[in-house]
């Protein structure tokens, strides 16, 4: 079953997180609700990071026993004088908050902390959380492809999270997709509604993105041209790359995680191959102006 590749982004249980997001933070019985259905719904991962504000304390209290949880640790603060003491101790004090004896995977929350001055001890401080069964995979969350061209020969990752959208196709177009599978790695894709940019309405998108608005036109076109809903065609993108071992999907209401695991089993239309993007102002969240 298809729904069973939907992996349960949280970054919206701690932050008021997306630019499409009109509901803010999840409150704490809503994110039970939607933990429940997941789990019938046959949902088996959780996607969180110690960044996402609360999200793992309300895992914990809202109840992920039984899923896959995968958490990411923030960049090593420049104070620290026992590195590797820090990313246990980090990672230790993940497993407080969501009421764990043990995580699927840890992950750098950006590359950049590996390929610095205590990258060899963060990585081997991870190597030894992994070898002594806390966490059974180790990786990296990536936003460009490119980083993984310096990051492979320093830190080779058992689980790489990276964006992949119908209008940002790089993780394909790298190669990097390929290699990552050649390796053994699980590859988790995020970003699949673009922080919801690819679900909104033109009335609703905010005017920093008038600029593409050719792309947009032609998204609308084609989504009616095929009888397709947005979120049903984001879903089905990603899902039909069989290579793609998670595909984490945010949500910040139940009604939301039901409309996702509705389409996630539906045939897949490839969109036209021009309705990819290689414009960094557009694909990078980073680089938009705050709402």
């Amino acid at each position: 079953m298809t729904s069973r590749r939907i992996g349960l982004g949280t970054a919206q249980f701690g932050l008021p997180y997306g630019v499409a997001n009109k509901g803010g933070q999840v409150s704490r019985a809503a994110a039970a609700a939607i933990l429940a259905h997941a789990r019938v719904g046959g949902v088996d991962t959780l996607d969180t990071a110690i960044a996402y504000g609360d999200s793992e304390t309300c895992l914990g209290e809202a109840g992920a026993h039984g899923f896959k949880i995968v958490t990411k640790l923030p960049a090593v603060p420049e104070n620290v004088a026992d590195v590797g003491r820090w990313v246990h101790d980090q990672t230790h004090a993940s497993l407080r908050r969501l009421s764990a004896s043990r995580l699927y995977g840890v992950l750098l929350h950006r590359s950049q902390t590996a390929l610095g001055r205590d990258g060899e001890i963060v990585v081997l401080a991870l190597e030894k959380l992994k070898a002594s069964g806390v966490v059974q995979k180790i990786g990296v969350s990536i936003y460009h492809p490119e980083e993984l061209d310096l990051l492979w020969p320093r830190f080779h990752c058992d689980l790489v999270q990276a964006p992949y959208n119908i209008l940002d196709r790089r993780l394909v177009t790298s190669g990097w997709l390929d290699k990552l599978k050649q390796s053994g790695a699980e590859v988790y894709a995020r970003s699949v509604f673009l922080q919801g940019l690819l679900l909104m309405d033109d009335a609703a998108r905010p005017p920093y993105f008038d600029r593409w608005r050719p792309l947009w036109d032609q998204w609308r076109r084609w989504l009616a041209k095929n009888d397709l809903a947005p979120l049903q065609a984001c879903l089905s993108f990603v899902l039909a790359r069989s290579e793609i071992d998670r595909v984490i999907v945010g949500v910040d209401s139940l009604e939301q995680l039901r409309e996702a695991l509705s389409f996630a089993d539906n045939a897949h239309r490839e969109p036209p191959a021009d309705l990819a993007s290689a414009d960094l102002d557009l694909l990078d969240p980073s680089k938009w102006p705050a709402h």
